[in-house]
């Protein structure tokens, strides 16, 4: 695989606050697009918004379930330090109380999904619908958008291909069951796992089956990618680590519940929640166990990862800040609920919502809140997604909202 190197001489012609804060960033390419892996960093890179000429980093970013295919949930863009208000909501046909998608942002347009079974398109900046898309049930799966066409997962038991521009089919992949999984697209390959147990790689342009994993049992977990490899949790209590290619298993790991939360990776190391109370690291190459930490009740929460912690929410109530290396535990702040959303990174500051139906803005390195919003009613299990100085997420009151 061909690999280049951007200079911090040629980074100060590019970007001169990147050179200044000494980022040396490794650009290689991953399905099409080119992936941006940082060997090393001085700075904090989330109080960096990248200028558009080093927009390189990937066409990925920002793109699907918790920001990148290595799900780190760091967006490299501006994020809300003072919270102003809401600019936008949009109410959409919900029937249940509950929406799990989490929003995608791509080219000024929000993709997600609802319970209404919808996947709706929304114009960024206003919150006026572009179009929509009918599935056969809830969509809980959230958006992956790649080369102008958007997949996602349908409780109807299909995968979605569906042009983003106009909303229109372009297939359809059926599984034995529903789809909650998040869907990552790489080297012209959707890759997502199915409660019918199977784990599948399908061609991104016409949805022909590549190969398929056979679990214990649901996966809702969702993928994450690095070096060859697809790491992914299920419900038969396993983490599990595939060739990207064959889908041969590398290793898995056992846990002492099921895996709901989606795995991260950063370096040599995997991180992942469980069921059983228990955040884990592990060896990305062998699936040995590094360290592991112990919360008060259920992991379901997806990691985020930025500098040298790991953050992640619980059933406790707490979202944790934990030390990468050694899971020794930095700071951890009280919510009034379970937290089931997954946490974003992006301008220093750590998104996240609860079950008391707040959104909360915490400094990343002290866990100090910076501001909190409320929704009128119901939990907030939709992760956020960051773009361009705006936040997006969805309630269980029925909206999508968008925070400046």
């Amino acid at each position: 695989m061909k690999q280049r190197v951007l200079t911090i001489a040629a980074l100060f012609s590019l970007c001169p606050l990147a050179a200044a804060h000494f980022i040396l960033p490794l650009f290689h390419k991953v399905g099409g697009c080119v992936r941006l892996r940082i060997i090393q960093s001085t700075a904090h890179l989330s109080q960096l918004a990248l200028a558009p000429s080093v927009a390189l980093q990937t066409d990925f970013t920002g793109a699907m379930f918790r920001a990148n295919l290595q799900h780190t949930g760091v967006y490299q863009t501006k994020g809300v330090r003072k919270l102003h208000g809401v600019k936008w909501k949009f109410k959409t046909e919900r029937v249940i109380e509950a929406w799990f998608s989490s929003p995608t942002v791509a080219d000024g347009v929000v993709y997600v999904g609802s319970d209404d079974g919808y996947l709706y398109a929304i114009d960024a900046q206003t919150g006026a619908q572009r179009w929509r898309f009918k599935t056969g049930d809830v969509v809980y799966s959230s958006p992956a958008v790649a080369a102008g066409t958007v997949y996602v997962g349908s409780h109807d038991g299909h995968l979605y291909a569906v042009d983003g521009a106009t909303g229109t089919e372009k297939w359809s992949f059926k599984t034995g069951y529903r789809v909650y999984s998040s869907p990552a697209v790489a080297d012209g390959k959707v890759y997502f796992g199915s409660a019918d147990s199977y784990f599948y790689a399908v061609d991104a342009t016409i949805g022909q089956l590549k190969w398929k994993f056979k679990a214990g049992s649901w996966f809702v977990s969702s993928p994450a990618i690095a070096d060859g490899t697809i790491y992914v949790g299920s419900w038969d209590t396993y983490l599990y680590a595939l060739d990207m290619t064959t889908g041969h298993e590398r290793w898995r790991f056992k846990t002492g519940d099921r895996v709901l939360s989606s795995p991260a990776i950063v370096g040599e190391t995997v991180y992942c929640g469980s069921m059983d109370g228990y955040f884990y690291a592990l060896a990305a190459s062998t699936g040995v166990e590094r360290w592991k930490f112990k919360t008060a009740d259920r992991v379901r929460s997806s990691p985020a990862i930025f500098d040298d912690s790991v953050y992640f929410g619980s059933d406790d109530g707490y979202l944790y800040a934990v030390e990468l290396k050694t899971g020794r535990e930095k700071w951890r702040f009280k919510t009034g609920g379970a937290v089931i959303s997954s946490p974003a990174i992006a301008d220093g500051l750590v998104y996240f919502g609860s079950a008391g139906g707040i959104l909360y803005a915490l400094d990343a390195q002290t866990g100090k809140k910076k501001w909190k919003f409320k929704s009128s009613l119901g939990w907030m299990r939709s992760s956020p997604a960051v773009a361009d100085g705006l936040i997006y997420f969805g309630s269980d009151d029925g909206n999508l909202y968008a925070l400046h």
